[in-house]
């Protein structure tokens, strides 16, 4: 460990703070947090901890995420112009309305995205989580789901439920097409 790793993980303890750091952040920051992993399960573990502070390295998102979970300590976020396309593709303003045009269906979304849009869900579930959620709203009840059109084309197929689906989605996770997964595995068989 570092010098200024060391010094780091001194303020921290000096101001009662936990460190948590997402999957995504390069080693030299999970180097000096507490706990690395997704970012609700960060949440959830700093809930456990009597820290005062929770410094939440990752997006904007989790950080507001860590503040829900935990609405009487202090959430800092070392960058917080880090963003998340996935959550960047739907402001709230405009879910707000696409809501309002199906006033008859339940909202579920995904918990990868901002309070406000969190606050005008009736659920918010997990990718873990999601397919037990959407069973069990009655077959009846029309569901719209946000704000990840993959997890929720997904669960169509997986419920065999018919869903509204918000067309939002991770610039980073599209990437990663069936395609370009086959093409790997033509390539790289073994």
């Amino acid at each position: 460990i570092g010098e200024l790793s060391k010094e780091i993980r001194k303020l921290s303890a000096s101001k009662n703070a936990v460190i948590l750091a997402h999957y995504y952040q390069v080693p030299e920051i999970q180097e000096v947090a507490d706990f690395v992993g997704d970012s609700l399960a960060l949440a959830q573990e700093a809930a456990k901890t009597e820290a005062d502070i929770i410094v939440f390295a990752g997006v904007h998102f989790m950080a507001e995420t860590a503040k829900i979970i935990n609405p009487n300590k202090m959430v800092l976020e070392p960058e917080p112009k880090a963003g998340c396309s996935l959550d960047d593709s739907c402001p709230p303003d405009l879910f707000r309305e696409f809501k309002d045009r199906h006033k008859d269906h339940v909202v579920v979304t995904y918990v990868n995205c901002s309070a406000e849009v969190k606050a005008l869900s009736d659920i918010s579930c997990t990718s873990s989580n999601a397919i037990n959620v959407i069973n069990s709203i009655p077959k009846d009840q029309k569901i719209l789901f946000a704000p990840d059109k993959n997890l929720g084309a997904y669960l169509q197929k997986e419920t065999n439920r018919e869903m509204t689906i918000w067309d939002g989605a991770c610039t980073v996770h599209e990437a990663f097409c069936r395609d370009k997964i086959q093409d790997l595995k033509l390539k790289h068989p073994n």
